[in-house]
């Protein structure tokens, strides 16, 4: 019988070392990884990539310690009643509103964005202003509202003699990495009312918000509702290896990661390879088109009311059918004109092809002071794009940015869209039904309206605070929708109860 093969530690790399992934190729550790890594330390070779990620011994052993904690939590939550959760969102949700302990939390905030500015980092979703604080208790005390739906009855099958329950239970110990938005860290509590915990990683940007609100808002409000300290934890850490450290960990049920596109995928294709199921929600941008009897005031609407901030379902590239352009394409520059004034700034455009003979010549020519995350640059107000930069995402700061694009057909329009698209958001603007059913038919997207694209959030269109929202780029999700909230986090169980114990098979 064969031994088996020798396993024994890594201890150290040497540049110029191959190490093999994905099965038939291999990648050379170069000299400043050699160098950095110690003995303890781990590599975690991405299969799918290449990418060679190093997690150093003192980074791993905080996310070891913060899933320990958060594994006691949810065992011990099970001894926990629906009432103490309940009691812990109320008392979360009642000190994020007091303006007491709150200050500690502003003032935190506040540093955070003053350095990430000076880094030249985005801080349009890190400022924690009145505005994502209300959201943030809001969705606490929806939480709070919410029926627990732990132990609930699924669906029973009666047998002669016995039954089957099959109940929703809770699914475990969820590891949740976003970047830095504070809201969303108020958000993806949610899962702790269906009986989970939940293991965060902030970005960077966002980490000294993060602590405040563990240490003045969410400890005290679990341990005065008597809920396990853990069953919320917090990694430490400002480093992307502790989210490498965190997606590997077997005890992890699902791993969450909302963010960059790239930096999401990376996370994803550790936390799969991993064997750790994962929800991703990444790359946004939403796709609007304007079919052959769209009217010109939904249009309006809709560009602008499509446009009022930059988040993942932003308008993000607007196409016009060709035998209407001439009375859209204006329509839609002037929607965008209004939304840049909204948001005192003016837009950027974009333009593919031929697009380019419907946009006055005086906006190629013009220029205009765009403020982006490191600052004010001059650009021109619209220049040309190549087709397949429709697949890029504009992160705006406050000018409206979107790519315009003229195509002869819906048919046309819509392979565009699943083309170039993260397959994430399409609107259709027509006042034909048979229009909408071929574009509802034809387009790969889990989110389709007929208006502004802005509906697309868990709490605004289904009133349920939302952990993310999936895009269709990597494929359809499996038996759930691309809204992922709190009380969907769950897995089933069945249970028999035999009436007739002389029963047999």
């Amino acid at each position: 019988m064969s031994a088996g093969p020798a396993i024994a530690p890594l201890t150290r790399l040497t540049a110029g070392q191959e190490i093999p992934f994905g099965g038939d190729r291999v990648v050379s550790v170069d000299a400043e990884l050699a160098e950095r890594f110690r003995p303890g330390d781990r590599l975690v070779v991405v299969q799918s990539t290449g990418a060679l990620l190093h997690v150093p011994a003192a980074v791993h052993a905080i996310v070891d310690r913060a899933v320990g904690e958060a594994a006691t939590g949810f065992a011990e939550l099970a001894a926990c009643s629906d009432e103490a959760i309940t009691d812990f969102f109320d008392r979360f949700a009642d000190a994020l509103a007091d303006d007491d302990t709150f200050g500690p939390i502003a003032s935190s905030n506040s540093t955070d964005v003053a350095q990430a500015a000076a880094r030249g980092r985005s801080t349009t979703r890190l400022v924690l202003d009145e505005r994502m604080r209300g959201d943030m208790v809001s969705g606490l005390r929806g939480w709070r509202d919410s029926p627990s739906r732990r132990d609930g009855i699924v669906e029973r099958i009666e047998h002669e003699s016995w039954a089957v329950e099959a109940c929703r239970a809770p699914l475990g110990v969820v590891g949740f990495v976003f970047e830095g938005r504070p809201n969303v860290f108020a958000d993806a509590c949610g899962v702790v009312r269906t009986g989970n915990a939940v293991v965060f990683r902030i970005g960077s940007d966002a980490l000294g918000t993060a602590r405040a609100i563990v240490d003045h808002a969410l400890r005290p409000s679990l341990r005065a509702a008597g809920l396990p300290s853990g069953v919320v934890s917090l990694v430490d850490s400002p480093t992307h290896a502790a989210g490498h450290a965190l997606f590997t960990d077997r005890r992890i049920t699902l791993a969450v990661a909302r963010g960059s596109g790239p930096a999401v995928a990376e996370l994803g294709a550790v936390a799969a390879q991993s064997g750790v199921p994962v929800s991703l929600h990444g790359t946004g941008g939403a796709w609007m088109i304007a079919g052959q009897s769209a009217s010109e005031e939904v249009l309006r609407a809709a560009v602008s009311n499509s446009l009022d901030r930059k988040v993942c379902n932003t308008l993000n590239v607007f196409v016009a059918l060709r035998e209407r352009a001439s009375t859209l394409v204006p329509v839609f520059l002037d929607s965008l004109d209004d939304a840049a004034r909204r948001c005192s700034a003016a837009a950027r455009l974009h333009v593919v092809g031929d697009a380019a003979g419907f946009v006055p010549a005086e906006r190629f020519e013009r220029v205009e002071s765009i403020r982006r995350a490191d600052g004010i640059h001059v650009e021109p107000s619209a220049s040309p794009l190549a087709e397949a930069d429709l697949a890029v995402e504009w992160e705006w700061e406050s000018s409206p940015e979107v790519t315009l694009a003229v195509v002869d057909t819906l048919d046309e329009a819509v392979a565009l869209c699943n083309r170039y698209s993260p397959r994430f958001v399409g609107s259709l603007i027509s006042d034909d039904p048979a229009e909408h059913e071929r574009f509802y038919a034809t387009v790969d997207a889990p989110f389709v309206g007929n208006g502004f694209t802005r509906w697309v959030d868990g709490q605004y269109a289904l009133d349920a605070p939302e952990l993310g929202l999936s895009n269709w780029q990597g494929g359809r999700t499996l038996g759930r929708g691309a809204i992922l909230s709190g009380d969907s986090v769950h897995t089933v169980r069945h249970r028999a109860i035999v009436t007739d114990h002389a029963v047999r098979r």
